[in-house]
């Protein structure tokens, strides 16, 4: 009895990955008209803004890549790490990071910043990075080596599993990573539907036990920078795909199964995986805005005798962004995040009120009184 056939890498045609050019003619122009805009904006800044950036997108790629898989990490300790590569001021007296986020670091700025041809050895040390330990949450891994096992993305159990896909057999993958490595490295497709085409095919192929994922959007990295010449990192893809999770696993699937992609055609996959870009894009051209505002804040208080308690709340502050620190500044918030007394906090925060660095939220008074960031004095 004949096999039916369920996936994409069962099609008698892969691992050709056509598309409708015409359908993408307008979100490619797009796409490069913005990432034109961002390159000519960060140009016009100064060192410390483009660091501040620089650590800012690569924080962001690192936190929202993770979470797309489930794990949550310390946003202090990834800053820390990346800080630690980019920032030439870090104070090392204040480092955060841990092992863990130091290799995920690794990994994001190997892939961003190096442009030497991807090959076998450079990706198995990226996922060497990403466990360290060989253990994925507490189930031992096979690490820097591609799987012996079969594969499969299943959801449920019992009568109501549900397979999503079925990889290709770990005997295929030594031929199939090499074809990948090839197209990586020697095609001269539209970097951007390259970098569409690269997460796809390695997410098709899932070669390890787990990280694909992660694996997938840092090639996608990899691509962009080497093919469209960037020496530094701007943006965060995860970021945006993080917002559109359920889309991204659902044109994903759709994608992958023979059943919905009868056409054997590439063009939603790629026209979604473009506007992430753009959606990147756009997220940080607002972020260069809040980073600008940033520095002019600090500037405000240059003369202002802060003391070093005060300037740590007000990062967190700033960090979180107008009107986004939780529930806003308390006076007992105050005392958790510096360690001061409730006097001291009280006496902290009215001279904070008093320079015009937060104001009162209105509709909080007496015990309750809460407090934001004043961006303008």
């Amino acid at each position: 009895m004949k096999e039916t056939k369920k996936w994409i890498w069962q099609h008698p045609s892969y691992p050709g990955f056509p598309y409708d050019h015409k359908a993408l003619d307008t979100v490619l122009s797009q796409v490069t008209r913005n990432t034109g805009i961002l390159e000519g904006t960060i140009s016009t800044l100064d060192k410390n803004n483009t660091t501040s950036i620089q650590v800012d997108a690569v924080t962001n790629e690192i936190m929202a890549s993770s979470e797309i898989e489930g794990e949550i990490l310390s946003r202090d300790s990834v800053r820390s790490s990346v800080r630690k590569k980019l920032d030439e001021s870090f104070d090392y007296t204040n480092d955060r990071s841990t092992h863990h986020t130091d290799g995920l670091v690794d990994v994001l700025i190997d892939s961003s910043f190096n442009h030497e041809p991807l090959t076998e050895e450079r990706i198995h040390g990226w996922h060497n990075a990403l466990f360290p330990t060989g253990y994925s949450g507490l189930v031992k891994i096979q690490v820097a080596t591609y799987r012996t096992e079969a594969m499969s993305i299943v959801s449920g159990q019992g009568l109501k599993e549900k397979t999503h896909y079925e990889a290709p057999p770990p005997e295929y993958l030594d031929e199939e990573m090499d074809r990948f490595f090839h197209y990586i490295n020697t095609s001269t497709d539209n970097p951007y539907i390259k970098s569409a085409i690269a997460h796809l095919w390695f997410v098709i192929i899932h070669p390890y036990d787990d990280g694909n994922g992660r694996i997938a959007r840092a090639i996608t990295n990899y691509v962009l920078s080497k093919e469209l010449g960037l020496s530094h990192k701007y943006f965060s893809i995860s970021s945006a795909v993080i917002d559109d999770k359920r889309n991204y696993y659902n044109i994903l699937e759709k994608t992958n199964k023979l059943l919905y992609n009868l056409a054997y055609d590439f063009t939603l996959w790629i026209l979604w995986h473009t506007n992430m870009i753009n959606s990147a894009i756009h997220i940080s051209l607002e972020n260069i805005q809040t980073v600008v505002k940033k520095a002019k804040f600090w500037d405000r208080t240059r003369d202002l005798h802060l003391n070093e308690k005060q300037i740590k709340m007000l990062n967190k502050l700033l960090d979180a962004g107008e009107g986004k620190f939780e529930g806003g500044l308390t006076n007992k918030k105050y005392r958790s995040i510096t360690g001061t007394t409730q006097v001291t906090a009280s006496r902290h925060i009215k001279e904070l009120v008093d320079k015009g660095l937060i104001r009162e939220i209105e509709g909080h008074g007496g015990r309750s009184t809460r407090y934001d960031i004043a961006w303008e004095a």
